[in-house]
């Protein structure tokens, strides 16, 4: 069963990868999508940005049915002053996320939930390299904005990769979220990866379902910050 689970997941992450939508990347690039699930005036809200790739983005959904706009939905209901804005991104690595931050820092953030890295495992990168970009992400946002909060989302390669690489690759996240004093999420997909009764047809991408799981997941680590 968690051989299946991992077969399935390296499936997700490498659809991230392989299908991406030229229109969407390219607005999606500009800027962050702003989630609006009710007519309200949030002028003076804070930003919450998502920051990841095509799970975030919730690839093969309406953008209302993805995971952030679920946030959004709990935040309004509980009456809270926070604006959510999906930066999701079909195929991002942590090295083009990179440079595509200079573009989001150009708005206001409060809270950044970072969700990148599975790409990075998939292609074999070094998970030195991935762990560099990383910081510097984290860096360059502080320096911008130094009381962001940050959110962390843990991901996990299958073992196909090898051992040594999965445990490396592992590691990446709950250090630096150490390191830099972060809220972490151990593993954004669990519950989810590899079930397909909560995932697309292609049984590859989290169904509508899926994403609602995949929202409570977040919310559970999400609500100690806001």
């Amino acid at each position: 069963m968690r051989k299946l689970f991992y077969l399935l997941f390296c499936f997700i992450l490498g659809a991230c990868s392989n299908h991406e939508s030229g229109e969407k990347q390219v607005i999606q690039t500009k800027k962050a999508d702003s989630i609006t699930s009710k007519k309200i005036d949030r002028t003076n809200y804070k930003t919450i940005l998502f920051f990841g790739n095509s799970l975030t983005a919730g690839f093969g959904l309406e953008s209302s049915q993805a995971f952030p706009a679920l946030i959004q939905e709990k935040i309004d209901s509980l009456n809270l002053p926070y604006d959510v804005k999906n930066a999701g991104l079909s195929g991002e690595t942590t090295s083009s996320g990179k440079n595509r931050l200079d573009w989001m820092l150009k708005q206001k953030i409060d809270v950044f939930i970072l969700e990148l890295g599975g790409n990075d495992g998939l292609r074999g990168i070094d998970p030195a390299e991935t762990r560099q970009n990383m910081k510097e992400i984290i860096t360059k946002l502080r320096a911008k904005y130094p009381e962001v909060r940050i959110v962390l989302a843990g991901m996990e390669v299958p073992p196909n990769m090898g051992a040594k690489y999965a445990s490396e690759f592992r590691k990446i996240y709950p250090e630096i979220a150490k390191e830099y004093n972060l809220v972490l999420i151990p593993f954004l997909l669990e519950g989810v990866g590899g079930d397909p009764n909560l995932n697309l047809p292609d049984g590859i991408h989290p169904s509508a379902e899926g994403h609602k799981i995949v929202a409570g997941t977040v919310w559970k680590y999400l609500e100690k910050v806001l």
